[in-house]
Order: structure tokens, then C-alpha cells, then sequence
């Protein structure tokens, strides 16, 4: 009798613990509907960002890899055309605020007095037309692609090459690689860049003869009668001018951007790229404008006016005093803002879409 209850007394006892046992159990196994739900979401909206958005081994690689060399150089001289494009009206109005009392007027031109930016763009429509702004746009689109490409485009390569490799250079490196290839660019480009000058500062009057009638024309002509010297004139002052504009463009550009950035004032959007542009520019202007204004006037100059640049330099300092150095500062520093803001804009979206295309053309082939 004994053993009886006591064998069902312990089947009672086993059974209760199977059942609590199987009951935690189902506890942890099963999710409340708040998991249920959650998890629902997550899976819902994970396949709509991925039918929207597929990524693809080639996305992958052109996430994970950098624009290479043939993108940069491609990307920096159209960007460079559109923002010239955009700006070469008031680099003429620079060219001839500059060159404004180097020589003496003759014919209908000697009653123009250009006064300010907009007072010589305003002059140069009323007196020779709208097209007047666009004089030499043909050598200055040659000059871009030739000269932004290199200054541009190679900037990242020869960085790394000083850098071999190593990531975060110094601001001594940046400065060693833009004057690296601020001077390949200009003793590349510099005979189209002599042209866009000349182009500038001739004046389309009754009385007031031109010395070229077009690009190609004016190629040959200077060759002709001043050899490969005349195209390559004012190289150093040009070299000079544009290592400078390179290092203070690319360096002041950086740090204001990192300023604006560590003090939370903007963040890293298109206002942001603006600011940092436009005192990049200030920056660059106050530095190179006087190197500048020798290379125009030295680069304008009809052969035998002046026995180098710095025979340039010295007669505008004894003649016209210092103040010659800076002519044009204002065209200079609007130009040189608006430029840069329209040509990296412009550089990063063409670079962006190149590497899409690329990458589409990988993904299909």
C-alpha cells in the first residue's frame, strides 16, 4: 500500500517538474509580439532599401577604392572649363584694370577710363559689346583643360608620392605638392595662357587696330615674330604667381573648412564649401596679386618694353608706385571665389558621376 503512494506521490512530483520545466522553455523560445513586430519592420525596410538600392560587387569596389588617375584629370579640366565659363567676364575686367596706364591710348580708346569691376564690365559692353567679355574664352577653355588637369588632378598623386603612401599629410607636404604641380601646369600650358592674356587686353574700337584675330592666328603669329620664346613669356613670374595661388588656394581651404567644421558653425554641406571658397580666395588674392600683375602686364608687353619680369616689377614700382601691385584686386578676388566654389563643386559632382558610370559599365560587362 505504501509502495503504492509512494510511487504515485513521485510520478505527481516528476510531472509538475516537467511541466514548469517545459514552460520556461516555451517562454524563452517564444518572442512577445512587440519583438515580432519589431523585427517585421526591420526585415520590411531592409528589403526596400535594397530593391531601391542595390549594391552590386562593382558598387563595392568603387565604394571601397579612390577615383583613379585618368577620373581626377578629366573631372579637374572640365570642372575648370565650366567655372571658367561661368567667371571670365570678370577675369577680363581684371586683364584690363591691370594693364589700365602701361601704355598710352591712342585712337577711340583714348577717352575710356575703366573704374572698378562692374564699371569696367559696364564700359566694355557699351563701348565694344557683350562679346567683348568673352575675348580669348577659347584660349582660356585650352589653358584649363591643360593647366587644371595637372594642377588639379595630379595634386592627390604627387601628395602620396612625397607621402609614399602614408595617409594624413603635413601642411609642409601640401605645400611641396602643390608647387609641385602649380609649375608642371604652367610650364605646360603657359603659351595658351599668353594668348587668353593678349585676347583680353586687346580692345574691339573703330581706330584701334587688332593685333590678333583669332586663337590659331595668334599662335602662329606670336611664334613668328617672337618665336618659342614669345609663348613661353613670363613663365617665371607665371610659375611663381601659381605656385602661390596652388599652396594658399589648397591650404587656407583645408583649414577654414577644419574651423568651421571644429566649431560647429556649419556643417559639411554646400554653405560650408562656400565660406571656405570664398576666404580661400580672399587669402590667395592678397598673396598672388602682386606676382600677378607683373605676369599680365609682363605677358601683354610688346617685344623690347621690358628686359625681364623683374625689370617689369621694378619700372611699375618706380613709375606708378605700390599700389600698382595691387590693380584689379577686386575682379581678382570675385573672380578667384566664384571660380573656386563652381570648379569644386563642380569637380566632386563630375568625379562622383564618372565613378557611377564606371561602375554601371563594370556591372554590365
Amino acid at each position: 500500500m505504501w509502495d503504492i503512494w509512494d510511487w504515485t506521490l513521485c510520478w505527481r512530483v516528476d510531472f509538475v517538474l516537467a511541466s514548469n520545466v517545459s514552460q520556461r522553455k516555451r517562454r524563452r523560445k517564444s518572442p512577445s509580439w512587440r519583438t515580432i513586430y519589431k523585427e517585421g519592420q526591420d526585415v520590411s525596410s531592409s528589403l526596400q532599401s535594397s530593391s531601391r538600392h542595390p549594391v552590386t560587387p562593382s558598387d563595392r569596389g568603387s565604394q571601397s577604392q579612390p577615383p583613379p588617375l585618368g577620373v581626377k584629370v578629366l573631372s579637374a579640366g572640365t570642372a575648370a572649363c565650366i567655372a571658367d565659363l561661368v567667371t571670365f567676364p570678370l577675369d577680363t575686367a581684371k586683364v584690363r584694370l591691370q594693364i589700365q596706364g602701361e601704355t598710352a591710348a591712342t585712337g577711340a580708346a583714348k577717352g575710356i577710363r575703366y573704374r572698378g569691376v562692374f564699371g569696367t564690365i559696364s564700359t566694355m559692353v557699351r563701348t565694344e559689346g557683350p562679346r567683348s567679355l568673352y575675348n580669348g574664352l577659347v584660349a582660356g577653355l585650352q589653358r584649363q583643360m591643360a593647366f587644371a588637369s595637372i594642377r588639379i588632378g595630379l595634386y592627390d598623386s604627387v601628395k602620396s608620392f612625397y607621402t609614399r603612401g602614408k595617409d594624413n599629410p603635413n601642411v609642409g607636404i601640401r605645400i611641396l605638392a602643390g608647387c609641385t604641380t602649380g609649375a608642371l601646369a604652367v610650364s605646360v600650358a603657359q603659351p595658351t595662357d599668353v594668348v587668353k592674356v593678349r585676347f583680353q587686353a586687346q580692345t574691339k574700337l573703330q581706330g584701334v587696330s587688332r593685333r590678333y584675330s583669332g586663337t590659331m592666328q595668334a599662335y602662329r603669329q606670336i611664334f613668328q615674330h617672337e618665336g618659342l620664346r614669345g609663348l613661353w613669356k613670363g613663365t617665371l613670374p607665371n610659375i611663381t604667381r601659381n605656385a602661390l595661388v596652388n599652396c594658399t588656394e589648397l591650404v587656407s581651404y583645408d583649414l577654414i573648412k577644419e574651423a568651421i567644421l571644429k566649431h560647429k558653425l556649419m556643417s559639411d554641406n554646400l554653405p560650408c564649401h562656400f565660406v571656405s571658397a570664398f576666404g580661400a580666395g580672399f587669402i590667395t588674392t592678397v598673396i598672388a596679386s602682386p606676382v600677378d600683375v607683373v605676369k599680365t602686364r609682363y605677358m601683354n608687353s610688346p617685344p623690347g618694353q621690358y628686359r625681364s619680369s623683374l625689370n617689369c616689377a621694378w619700372t611699375m614700382m618706380t613709375k606708378e608706385g605700390p599700389t600698382a601691385f595691387y590693380k584689379g584686386f577686386v575682379p581678382s578676388f570675385l573672380r578667384l571665389g566664384s571660380w573656386n566654389v563652381v570648379m569644386f563643386v563642380s569637380f566632386e559632382q563630375l568625379k562622383r558621376a564618372m565613378m557611377m558610370s564606371r561602375s554601371r559599365v563594370e556591372a554590365t560587362t
